[in-house]
């Protein structure tokens, strides 16, 4: 591959004047200094803790044919750049672009061949259920005979290849590198989850999507190294929809029209409480033994009964999104029904069915915000007890301590406090902030540091009617201790448990 093949779609100059260099032969993109060979191009990304420029002497050194820039380099630091790689850098094609960012994202779709041409992409964005849903559409596709990939929070889904995540959006390359390989899989489709950093960070450069799916919009990553304040976050989000053909939004939530405002889609909308193009009637509250879901009938431009096994108002939402994308690939809506019916997101109001006396879950919530959301869902259910156990991660911000006890001790009738990823404290310590924040209210509680006696507290004592939360761990299989990830599955918990009680 040539240079000027992974620049065709950027605007850019050629800062020291070696434009014959752009016809030159590449070897790899690359925008880690340490992996540079020779021949390769390099991507200087100014990170928050590292600034890729200052590098560029060493990938010289290493090789690199071209280096892609989005600082001008001064005179006096050419000199410096020349004296650092004996005059090497004088045959070295200084790409200067915008953003270094947005450069990668292009220049990666490039250097794999624009696999997304050859995907349907399904790109969904919002505050709470983006992981749910994403799941979901990806189940319903893969029923219906569309083989899916997928890339979120969890994991990412290439044919049988599972993934864990680093982040819910990776970086350019990495979209592109898998992409790459479900095309090679034979993934006709994709779904992914779209964060605002994601999107802020440019790492959905290259690519248009086919479809953008607008879940909510409230407060949330608001700080340093994320947004300044939440305008910038909601603009964030917003990008979505300059960046796909079709964008489906539900129109209840209030910023719905800030985010639609300046989109270039076409538009879909969905909602429980306003007009739209499909709406969720006639909403009932299902209880099974050992169970509790959620059913609904569905009207509009699309006509049909819903239920699932999972509880939460919010999960009308998250399935009639699913319903709204997957009606485009299929109409055999009895499919779509009885897939939802059988849905299950590992961390997300997860059930494991454990008693027909009580009701167990697993879920991700790990803030205040979502742990309410929860909670106050589960409440509509009038259980005999809530009962929630959790702890809070170490090293984080202790706010976050206190409104999640205050939460819990105010919406549980029982709050269990344990231990969550202590990583470099004590999680004692972390006990304390969280019960200081349950003192605020008048939940009953007690403290168990071991995550496993306090499963095995909340289930020994679980009586009829109760439903019983394990908060803030969800899909993560470990625990972080002093540094070390140590595995620990709540799910093989309580199975360990029941063996140990029989």
């Amino acid at each position: 591959m040539k240079l000027i093949d992974l620049l065709e779609n950027l605007k850019y100059d050629i800062a020291n004047e070696n434009s014959y260099k752009t016809h030159t032969e590449v070897n790899k993109l690359v925008y880690d200094s340490r992996k540079v060979q020779p021949q390769d191009v390099f991507v200087c990304i100014s990170g928050a803790k590292m600034d890729a420029h200052n590098f560029i002497g060493d990938v010289v050194n290493k090789g690199a044919s071209a280096v892609v820039v989005e600082k001008d380099i001064t005179k006096e630091q050419y000199e410096q750049l020349k004296e650092e790689t004996n005059g090497k850098i004088e045959s070295v094609a200084i790409v200067k672009v915008e953003s270094t960012r947005y450069a990668l994202g292009c220049m990666s779709a490039a250097y794999f061949g624009y696999p997304a041409k050859k995907l349907v992409t399904i790109g969904v964005t919002g505050t709470k259920g983006k992981t749910t849903t994403a799941y979901m559409i990806r189940s319903v596709l893969e029923k219906t005979g569309i083989k899916t990939g997928l890339i979120g929070t969890i994991e990412a889904i290439i044919g049988d290849e599972h993934i864990p995540a680093a982040n819910t959006t990776p970086e350019s390359y990495v979209v592109q590198e898998y992409f790459s390989k479900m095309v090679e899989a034979g993934c006709k489709a994709v779904v992914m989850e779209v964060s605002s950093q994601g999107l802020m960070l440019h790492r959905v450069a290259g690519f248009e999507f086919d479809y953008g799916i607008f879940t909510n919009l409230s407060k949330d990553h608001i700080g340093e190294n994320e947004h300044k304040d939440f305008d910038d976050y909601m603009n964030c989000k917003a990008k979505l929809f300059k960046m796909c053909k079709h964008g489906i939004f539900n129109v209840d939530d209030k910023h719905a029209e800030d985010m639609m405002k300046d989109a270039t889609c076409t538009i879909e909308t969905f909602a429980v409480e306003k007009e739209a193009d499909i709406m969720a009637k006639n909403i009932r509250l299902l209880q099974k033994p050992g169970v509790i879901g959620i059913s609904y009938d569905l009207q509009g431009k699309i006509n049909m009964p819903v239920e699932i096994d999972i509880p939460g108002s919010f999960n009308v939402y998250n399935t009639m999104t699913a319903i709204a994308v997957c009606h485009h690939f299929t109409k055999d809506l009895e499919l779509i029904e009885k897939v939802l019916q059988d849905i299950r997101v590992k961390g997300r109001v997860e059930i494991i069915k454990v008693s027909p006396k009580f009701t167990l879950m697993i879920d991700y919530a790990h803030n205040a915000m979502s742990l309410e959301s929860l909670l106050l869902s589960l409440k509509e259910y009038n259980p005999k007890r809530v009962v929630t156990v959790f702890g809070c991660g170490g090293n984080r911000s202790k706010d976050r301590r206190f409104e999640m006890g205050e939460v819990s001790s105010r919406l549980s009738d029982l709050t269990i406090v344990t231990s969550d990823n202590p990583r470099f404290e004590k999680p004692e310590d972390i006990i304390a902030d969280i019960v200081t924040g349950v003192k605020r209210a008048e939940g009953q509680y007690i403290t168990i540091p071991d995550r496993k006696e306090a499963i095995r507290y909340a289930i020994e004592h679980g009586a009829e009617g109760d439903v019983i939360v394990l908060a803030g761990k969800g899909h993560e299989d470990y625990q972080e201790i002093e540094g070390v990830k140590y595995p620990m599955d709540e799910r093989v918990l309580i199975q360990e448990i029941l063996t140990e009680m029989q």
